[in-house]
């Protein structure tokens, strides 16, 4: 049976062990936005052993790409979930450096639901097609890196009680399933 939670980023130890599959939960607190040209970027830093925009071990990285706002007194416009597969290449290089998190729409790859398990990781799944609704749930935006490549660049979010489902726990639970 699944749980509610509302949790305050970083995931703490015990938030990973506890969270299992179809679990709702309302994240508060920073994470960051990229997706596919953000993390060949990060893959072309590691190789050359460059430092990365921020600090992979405990973060959370929301799979999204912001559209500015047209309203006064709205920090970003939409804001909704990319396909997570999409990042799969990736995501040994990420967990392996400690990342935490993802948030995304959609099931990954076998391979990345194992790779969850064996890294202690968390796959959130947030609603598509809600993006308008979402951007709600942003209580600050900040430009990190990468703002050449547009809403593929890196902005530091502050979410609060940002509605998601964890898809894929730490011990190999998956919703999808």
């Amino acid at each position: 049976m699944s749980k509610n939670y509302e949790i305050d980023l970083p995931l703490k130890e015990e938030d990973i062990k506890n969270l299992k599959a179809g679990d709702r939960v309302l994240l508060s607190g920073t994470v960051y936005t990229a997706r596919d040209a953000a993390h060949r970027r990060f893959e072309n830093a590691k190789k050359r052993k460059k430092k990365l925009p921020f600090e992979l071990k405990g973060a959370t990285i929301f799979y999204a790409g912001p559209t500015p706002s047209k309203y006064s007194g709205r920090l970003i416009g939409s804001i909704g979930p990319t396909t997570a597969s999409r990042m799969d290449p990736y995501m040994k290089m990420m967990l392996k450096a400690g990342l935490a998190a993802t948030i995304g729409k959609g099931p990954r790859s076998d391979e990345v639901r194992k790779m969850h398990k064996k890294h202690k990781a968390i796959y959130f799944a947030a609603t598509g097609g809600v993006a308008a609704m979402l951007s709600r749930y942003v209580s600050s935006a900040r430009n990190r890196a990468y703002q050449d490549l547009g809403p593929e660049g890196i902005l530091d979010l502050k979410l609060f009680k940002f509605p998601v489902i964890v898809a894929y726990d730490a011990k190999g639970g998956d919703a999808f399933a």
